[in-house]
Order: C-alpha cells, then structure tokens, then sequence
C-alpha cells in the first residue's frame, strides 16, 4: 500500500491545488480523496490555457484514470458539486459518501451575517453552520436526498480496498494547519481540524496506514481575513515584492509576510510531515520561473531551500516554480 496525505502548513492559499494536481499526474493514484471543512476551501490549478478554481472537487481530478472522492467527514453544497462535475467533465468517475453533510439555504443565510461574518470573516459559503449543525445532530446528510444517489459510494471502504491491493491513494487537505480548529489562532479558524490527523479522519484513512505526510509551504505566508499573523507587511511592502494575491473563494486581498520558521516548525510537529514542498519559489527568485531541475535554480534560491532543510530537519523534496501544474522540482527519490 501506499498513501500520501497532503496539507497546508500555513493558514491556506499555499499553493496545495497545484502540487496535488502534480502529484496526481505523476504518481497516477487509483484514487484521489477529499477531507477537510467544505466549498469555504478554493485551489487554483493551470493546466495549460486552462485555468480551474475548484471548492468542492478534489484537485487531482485532472488525471482522468483516477477515481475522485470526498469523504464522510466534509460537508457539501450540491449545487457546487453538481456545477464542478459538469463544468470540469469528470462525471462518472465522482464519488461522495453517504455521510457527508449537506449545505441547504438556511446555511448559507447564516453564515451571510452576523458574528461569524463580522468578526472571523467567514467565507459565507455555509460551511461553518454546517458543520455546527453536525456537531447538533441535526444536519442532513447525503444519504438523504436521492438526488445525491448515483454519486454516492462507501468512501473509507473504497480507499482501504485500493490500499489492500498495493494501489496509491493521494489524500488531500484543505485550509492550513494554523485555521485549525483545535491548533490554530482560534477563533480566527476554520470549523474543522484540517491537519493531517483530521483530513484522515475525515476520509477513514488510520493511522497506521498513512505512508507520506506532505505539508505545502509558500515560499512566504499569506493570510485571507482577520486573525493574526506576526510581522505583517504594509499592502505596499507586499505590493513591492509581487506578493499582492486574491483569495480564490472569497476575492479578498491576501495579506503578507516573510516565510515564519517557527510556524513552519510547529506544522511539522503537528503534521507528522515527512516531506515538505515550496511553492511560488519563482516570486521570489524570478530566474526559477519554470525550472524543473534543482541543479538549474540559483545559488539564492538553492540556499534558500537548504536553509529550509536545516532549520526543519525535514527534506524539500517537491517545489513549485510557476503557475503551471508541470512548473515543479520533484526532487523525490
């Protein structure tokens, strides 16, 4: 068997849709497998002239061989599902479990306004409501409305199944591990645990079972909405180094900082991570705009990573040098 879980180290925006969409390509998993709060999560992919903003998709779906599924423990808007699946072409090969929590209207009112919207800034999509009324028993789930029936599938069955027959799964997390809602700046977090414990917890996936943990870094922090985070740049100083970014959900103006070593340090232990990838290498070293070869990078940006290694103790082994899905350094063996 083999499995890789990988997750945001930071607070989201990491760049996670690209490398999973990397990985889903080059290491073709039989299934590529969803955990994490709900559409409150966007990933930005470039495949080409393409360019995908998926919120309830798996991103790995660009490998069409590969099953794609959302776990028990993630809530769902059909609509956005159904949207996804058409807009994306991969019908017939997009599985939900029959315990995945269903956003109906009244969510998305609630979470329009109010406290949540005021003062965490949530993303309006109705994923926090959701998931409180889960925690009530009162939610509705997807083995409730048979208009969810042909997708629905036994998730953890499916992934465990493909794992007893040596078939790779890629397991893929949502927000970052500082939106935790158990590890990060509460209350300026998501709804959820999104770090690698909990997006397998998600899915069914045990503990023991799990082979690759990948935490996703960019190359320096960015955070949508309120919430701390230490040594923020003005919007100039971040406009200066080309780190003015967008959230893909909500729109908003991402603020910044320079890449924080103890946060990263925390997310390792949190994460259990074996592996790290950078992103967005090439925003701070413009000459590794879509290299693909470590020896080919700069003598900045190859300190750069190396400084990452020692500080860490946990080999870079995947780094993203462009917007492109194949923009990537795999230094793996």
């Amino acid at each position: 068997m083999t499995s890789t879980v990988v997750v945001g180290g930071f607070f989201g925006d990491e760049g996670k849709g690209k490398i999973i969409s990397y990985l889903a390509i080059k290491d073709n998993p039989t299934i590529i497998v969803r955990g994490g709060a709900g559409p409150n999560a966007g990933h930005t992919i470039r495949d080409g002239d393409k360019v995908y903003k998926v919120r309830m998709l798996p991103s790995g779906f660009l490998n069409k061989n590969a099953k794609v599924m959302i776990g028990p423990g993630v809530v769902i808007n059909p609509e956005v599902l159904k949207k996804e699946i058409n807009d994306f072409e991969v019908s017939g090969r997009v599985f939900i479990d029959k315990h995945c929590g269903i956003i109906e209207e009244t969510h998305l009112v609630r979470d329009s306004k109010g406290e949540l919207k005021d003062k965490i800034g949530s993303t309006g999509s109705g994923t926090g409501p959701a998931n409180a009324d889960r925690a009530m028993r009162v939610l509705n789930l997807a083995k409730d409305f048979d208009s969810l029936s042909s997708l629905i599938i036994d998730v953890p069955q499916e992934i465990n199944n493909a794992l007893s027959k040596n078939e790779h799964v890629l397991v893929e997390g949502t927000q970052g591990t500082f939106l935790s809602l158990w590890h990060g700046t509460y209350p300026f977090v998501t709804s959820k645990d999104v770090t690698a414990s909990g997006i397998c917890a998600d899915i069914g996936l045990g503990p023991t079972k799990v082979d690759e943990v990948i935490v996703v870094f960019k190359s320096y922090v960015t955070r949508v909405g309120t919430g701390p985070l230490e040594k923020e740049l003005s919007l100039e100083e971040a406009e200066k180094k080309g780190w003015s970014e967008f959230g893909t959900v909500t729109g908003r103006q991402r603020r910044a900082a320079d890449f924080d070593f103890d946060l990263a340090r925390r997310a390792i232990m949190l994460n259990g991570a074996t592996q790290i990838s950078i992103t967005k290498l090439d925003v701070l070293f413009s000459d590794c705009a879509g290299k693909t070869s470590f020896d080919e990078l700069s003598d900045g940006a190859k300190s750069f990573i190396k400084n990452i290694e020692t500080k860490l103790n946990t080999p870079v082994t995947i780094i993203g040098t462009g917007p492109s899905v194949n923009d990537v350094i795999d230094r793996r063996n």
